[in-house]
């Protein structure tokens, strides 16, 4: 057992949909907010696995999706 598992991490997420892990007792840092899940370090990883399965930021994704609609309209 390392002093890690003695700490309790939640789940923090971005504007841009990027995930990362914080120590509950801490102020959650500017620019990000609690994604609802807390637990070890081990299971906070675990979920942001299984939850951030697009790891490109929101605003590029947004921007190709303009880009396909803007193409599949020039196509018809």
């Amino acid at each position: 057992m390392t002093q890690e598992d003695d700490v309790a991490f939640r789940v923090v997420v971005n504007d841009e949909e990027q995930y990362s892990i914080w120590p509950v007792d801490r102020e959650t840092p500017a620019g990000w907010r609690d994604a609802g899940r807390t637990g070890t370090r081990q299971e906070c990883l675990d979920h942001i696995e299984r939850t951030w399965t697009d790891m490109r930021p929101l605003s590029l994704r947004r921007a190709l999706a303009a880009e396909g609609g803007a193409a599949t309209e020039a196509v018809r």
